[in-house]
């Protein structure tokens, strides 16, 4: 993989990911009065409105540049479609992009070193076919 393609992805990744934690962040001054947290229609609530609207946009548009970035970063690590599909998932759970970025940069770590990306599962002795 270019060395371009994997700085850009993983810049994607923390971008995503932290936006989206503030965007949960958002979402409880918006709807902490359902918690009784504050009053229906105090300051804190319409904060918590107009960061979510805005956080929100930002991620959206933002998550879409990550698919891209992902999408173009597992190809060319020649990831398994499950797994790419997981990474591409990453994006919208809260912390998940973290963790995608670490997988990813392993993977290609990995096939740096001419590694597959999985070891191949071997039997030990005890779960070999009796001879």
């Amino acid at each position: 993989m270019k060395p371009g393609v994997l700085i850009f992805y993983r810049i994607m990744a923390y971008v995503t990911a932290v936006l989206l934690i503030l965007l949960c962040a958002a979402m409880v001054l918006k709807y902490g009065h359902f918690a009784g947290l504050w009053d229906e229609g105090s300051s804190t609530q319409q904060l918590g409105t107009d960061w979510t609207f805005r956080i929100g946009v930002a991620h959206g548009w933002l998550y879409m540049v990550y698919l891209l970035v992902a999408v173009v970063a597992t190809t060319q690590l020649r990831v398994p479609i499950g797994r790419m599909l997981l990474v591409l998932l990453a994006g919208t759970i809260p912390f998940g992009a973290f963790f995608a970025e670490r997988k990813v940069t392993h993977w290609h770590e990995l096939r740096l070193a001419g590694k597959p990306l999985t070891e191949p599962h071997t039997r030990s002795a005890e779960e070999s076919p009796a001879s």
